[in-house]
């Protein structure tokens, strides 16, 4: 049963920032901290964390019979970056995407000053008893730290508050850290939709609007954990951020102008799984009755799909485990049943009715995860047919063709990156002999064909 998100608790007035961040938080009684899962890794600098940071702390799926049950503690990303002890617990008041109040301190107290004052009083700072704190965008116009798409009129000094969006810090000091560094809830929902109105931006490489959305969404998350923000609003939030992963994994698979898109496609994955599982635990934290919410079949499905391959666990729990604690309308579910199925054709090696089941059914997002198995599976029915083939009866490249869900120029460009050779008929019919000695799988890996009915997953 589908959850209403319009019916439940805890939405604020909009008003204002104070109170429309109040009115985010989950009960005192209910939630003590949420902070979310994350790898460690800082699109910036390149730091990497161990393996072993991945698992998480995940409140047991289903078990919603009693309503005074306490929802469990959930450690995530930021939090092992620096320590959730470290973090005041605040209520942003900062109204930019990104900060640009300047703030001095002087005898314990805060106190606003403008940029001209600001300037003065860094030029007298060895004589007087106060500390200033530099806002991140005069800070960055300064160092000329500003992205393509922060620059006012292409000037690497200078921004605004329209262009100028937060970046991703890993280490955030406690001491430092005001409210008026952090952004509420309606300005965190308005930089994603600015952010993700980028996506769409032809005007750069796609590896440069990567580039930027993936570390400001970082910083999303980043203050969504240090305002304790877990309600309906912050699971839409990660839904849409999660969607930006899932559909960067597609396009940078395409991707070739750039000799280390192997390492962007690497970091993408991995905050792809962080952010899932981050979704996954506020999907539990909010769960009241077994209810389901509307887009979570699907996003739940996502997990099966990342796991086809048995070498590979990119998010560190079996799906044989996994499965035990997905709640039973999720399992019924038709999104559900369509990762099931596709699992279970991939591993038994059924490539007809693997491509069959994906073009009848996928959606865009489950499509976004299988492309990258799609040539895998058609090199391995090229290697069925060319073993198990009579030799004196090749086979047709158009029937094959529409088994492979793909052109039959596409199919004979794949033959051929194979090892095998085609030939024609009288007729003018392209063929495939069989019996080959020369099949192998491309050293450099496979080009992108189209799939045969989801061309408008393509574009």
């Amino acid at each position: 049963m589908e959850r209403s998100h319009q019916n439940r608790k805890g939405r604020g007035n909009h008003s204002s920032f104070s109170s429309s961040s109040q009115s985010t938080r989950i009960r005192n009684t209910k939630v003590s901290n949420f902070n979310e899962s994350s790898s460690a890794t800082n699109y910036a600098t390149n730091n990497r964390s161990n393996a072993h940071d991945d698992p998480q702390l995940k409140p047991r799926r289903g078990n919603t019979s009693s309503s005074n049950n306490q929802k469990e503690k959930i450690k995530t990303e930021e939090d092992k970056e620096a320590d959730s002890s470290d973090f005041p617990r605040l209520i942003g008041t900062c109204p930019f995407m990104c900060p640009a109040i300047h703030l001095i301190k002087c005898f314990g107290s805060f106190s606003l000053v403008s940029k001209k004052k600001r300037d003065f009083l860094m030029k007298q700072r060895q004589s007087c008893y106060f500390d200033l704190f530099e806002s991140e965008r005069s800070q960055r116009e300064r160092l000329q730290d500003l992205a393509v798409f922060e620059r006012l009129h292409g000037n690497p000094r200078k921004t605004s508050q329209a262009l100028a969006v937060k970046k991703f810090c890993r280490t955030i000091s406690a001491k430092h850290m005001q409210a008026s560094d952090v952004r509420p809830l309606p300005v965190l929902e308005d930089t994603l939709a600015y952010l993700l109105n980028l996506l769409d931006s032809t005007d750069h490489p796609f590896e440069v609007v990567h580039d930027f959305i993936f570390d400001r969404t970082r910083s999303i998350r980043q203050d969504l954990s240090m305002q304790n923000i877990v309600d309906d609003k912050s699971i839409y939030m990660y839904e849409k951020m999660v969607k930006f992963h899932v559909i960067s994994h597609l396009k940078l698979q395409r991707c070739r102008s750039s000799s280390d898109i192997s390492s962007v496609h690497y970091l993408n994955m991995e905050q792809l799984t962080k952010a899932l599982t981050s979704l996954y635990n506020l999907y539990d934290a909010n769960r009241d009755s077994g209810t389901v919410y509307g887009n979570e079949a699907e996003f739940r499905s996502l997990y099966v799909l990342l796991h086809l391959d048995s070498n590979t666990q990119p998010m560190g729990e079996s799906l044989s485990l996994w499965f035990r604690f997905v709640l039973h309308p999720i399992i019924r579910s038709k999104e559900m049943c369509f990762a099931r199925s596709v699992l279970r054709f991939y591993q038994m090696g059924n490539y007809m009715r693997f491509f069959s089941t994906i073009s009848a059914e996928a959606s865009y997002l489950q499509y976004c995860i299988l492309e990258r198995y799609i040539n895998k599976v058609r090199a391995l029915s090229l290697s069925y047919i060319n073993n198990a083939g009579y030799k004196l009866h090749p086979y047709p490249l158009v029937h094959l063709s529409k088994l492979l869900k793909m052109k039959e120029s596409d199919l004979e460009v794949l033959c051929n990156a194979c090892g095998l050779e085609t030939c024609a008929d009288d007729m003018g019919n392209k063929l495939l002999p069989t019996k080959q000695t020369t099949f192998c799988c491309p050293k450099e890996g496979f080009q992108s064909y189209n799939f045969t009915g989801l061309e408008k997953f393509e574009s």
